[in-house]
C-alpha cells in the first residue's frame, strides 16, 4: 500500500453528511423468529460452511442474494449477480418482500446480550460525496476484484442489499431525536446468534426526518465497515452518471464515541510458513520473546494466553503463533521502520498493522499482500485454526483505537485492508434499499 495512492492533499471540507429517507424493501413477515431465519451477518463475515447453514435455515434467507451460489462451471461475477437479481425479483413477485409506500429513515439500536452499552444509529440513503470531499472518508485499502464483484451485484439487482456503516462526529441533537422515537414499539426486532438484539423503528414523519437530516449535515464520517461496497457504489454511480438512486448508498450512521461502535482486532494468517522460519526472519528486525502458554501447549492454552496478552494495555508489539507456541515481537528496528513508506504521516506510520504489513510480512517475510498469501481472520480462535490447517503462522494484532482510525482517515491515507473490525454490526436482510424510486 502506498499512502500516496490512498488519499490526496486536495481533500477539503464538504457540506457534511447528506442523509435522505428512502422507500425500503423488507420481508413481509416480521415475526422475530422468521427474521432470525432469513437474515444473515454481512457477506464478508460468512464462511462457506456458514453460508450453507444459513441457506438451509430458510429458502428465503438473504444469503441467497448476497452470496448467490451457481454451478462451478458458471462461477463468475456476472452469473452470480444475475442469479441474485432473478432471486430478488422472484421474491418480490411472490410477495416474500414488500416495498414501503413512502420514504422513511430508520432508527437502529443494537443491544449486546451482556447488557452493555447500546449502539444506536440512523439507517438512510447517504449521498456519495465528490472524491475531494471530507464528508465520508475511507480508512482502509480495497481489492479491485472485490469491488467489481459488489458493483456487479449492485448493477444487476438495482438494490443496496446491506448497509455500510459510518462513524460520524458527535452531535448531541441526535440523542434527543432518537429518544423520542423509542416511545413506540419497534417496527422490526430480532436477536442474532451472538445474542445482540436488533431493534428498528421506521420514521416517516417529515418533521423528524428533516431534523435528523439537519443534525447529520453538521457532521462528517469515517467508513467503519463496507469499504468495498462504498467503492462499488461510487463505481456504479459513475457508470450511471449519478442518476437518481445511484447517487447514494445505504448506510447505518452511528456516532464516533459513546453510543457508537467499538473496534475489535482483525488478525492475519500466512499459510505455508513454518514458525521456525518465521521467527528466524522476524528476529532480524524485532526482539522476540516467548509468551508462557503452559507445558502442553494446547490450543486452548495458547488462545487464553494470547487473549490475556492482547488485552493488557501495558504490552507492546504483536504475537506470532503456530497454535502451539506463542512469541511476542517488539522493538522494531530502524530497518523495519524504514520499510514503511517515508511520506506517510505519523498517524499512519506508527500503527501496529502498518508495521506488521510493511515491516514484517512484506520486508522480513517477503510475502505479497494478496488474498492467498495473507489470509484474514476475524477472531483469535479462527486465526489459530486457519494457521494449523494451512501449516502456517498466525499474526495476532491489537485493534487500533477509533481515534487512530479517524486520524488516519483525516490525514488522507488508508490502513492496509481489513485493519479494523467495528462491532456490533447491523444484520443483513432486515432493510433493503432499491435504487429506483
Amino acid at each position: 500500500m502506498h499512502p500516496s495512492s490512498a488519499g490526496s492533499p486536495s481533500l477539503r471540507p464538504g457540506p457534511g453528511l447528506l442523509v435522505r429517507p428512502f422507500r425500503a424493501l423488507t420481508y413481509r413477515q416480521r415475526d422475530p423468529a422468521y427474521l432470525a431465519r432469513v437474515s444473515s451477518p454481512a457477506y464478508d463475515l460468512v464462511t462457506p460452511t456458514g453460508r450453507d447453514r444459513l441457506a438451509d435455515a430458510d429458502p428465503h434467507n438473504v444469503v441467497r442474494l448476497i452470496l448467490p451460489r451457481v454451478a462451478a462451471s458458471e462461477r463468475d461475477g456476472a452469473t452470480s449477480a444475475q442469479l441474485a437479481a432473478a432471486t430478488l425479483n422472484a421474491w418480490e413477485s411472490e410477495g416474500v418482500l414488500e416495498r414501503d409506500d413512502v420514504a422513511a429513515l430508520w432508527l437502529y439500536d443494537l443491544a449486546p446480550a451482556d447488557g452493555g452499552a447500546v449502539t444506536s444509529g440512523w439507517l438512510g440513503a447517504v449521498a456519495l460525496p465528490p472524491p475531494e470531499s471530507t464528508a465520508v472518508l475511507p480508512h482502509e485499502d480495497t481489492f479491485p476484484d472485490a469491488v467489481e464483484g459488489r458493483r456487479a451485484l449492485l448493477a444487476a439487482t438495482g438494490t443496496d442489499l446491506e448497509p455500510i456503516v459510518l462513524a460520524h462526529d458527535p452531535e448531541p441533537a441526535l440523542l434527543q431525536l432518537a429518544a423520542s422515537v423509542r416511545d413506540v414499539t419497534p417496527t422490526l426486532e430480532v436477536r442474532d446468534a451472538d445474542g445482540v438484539r436488533h431493534s428498528l423503528w421506521r420514521v416517516a414523519d417529515p418533521g423528524m426526518v428533516a431534523a435528523v437530516h439537519e443534525a447529520l449535515r453538521r457532521t462528517e464520517a469515517v467508513i467503519a465497515d463496507g469499504h468495498h461496497r462504498f467503492a462499488a457504489a461510487r463505481a456504479h454511480a459513475r457508470a450511471e452518471h449519478g442518476a437518481r438512486g445511484s447517487d447514494a448508498v445505504l448506510a447505518l450512521v452511528t456516532p464516533m464515541g459513546p453510543g457508537g461502535l467499538r473496534v475489535d482486532p482483525i488478525h492475519r494468517v500466512v499459510p505455508g510458513l513454518a514458525l521456525s522460519a518465521a521467527l528466524e526472519a522476524a528476529g532480524r528486525g524485532f526482539v522476540t520473546a516467548d509468551v508462557p502458554v503452559g507445558a502442553d501447549g494446547a490450543p486452548a492454552a495458547v488462545a487464553a494466553a494470547a487473549h490475556s496478552w492482547l488485552g493488557d494495555p501495558a504490552e507492546r508489539g504483536f504475537l506470532v503463533t503456530d497454535g502451539r507456541r506463542l512469541v511476542r515481537l517488539s522493538a522494531p528496528s530502524q530497518e523495519v521502520r524504514d520499510a514503511v513508506p517515508a511520506e506517510a504521516p505519523p498517524a499512519w506510520r506508527d500503527l501496529d498493522v502498518v508495521l506488521a504489513h510493511h515491516g514484517l510480512i512484506g520486508f522480513l517475510w517477503q510475502r505479497p499482500d494478496t488474498v492467498d498469501s495473507v489470509v484474514i481472520a476475524h477472531g483469535l480462535e479462527e486465526a489459530l485454526r486457519v494457521a494449523a490447517d494451512t501449516d502456517g503462522v498466525a499474526l495476532l494484532l491489537r485493534a487500533p483505537s477509533p481515534t487512530d482510525v479517524a486520524a488516519v482517515a483525516r490525514a488522507g491515507v488508508r490502513m492496509p485492508r481489513k485493519s479494523t473490525l467495528f462491532v456490533p454490526k447491523p444484520r443483513t436482510g432486515l432493510v433493503f434499499r432499491p435504487l429506483a424510486d
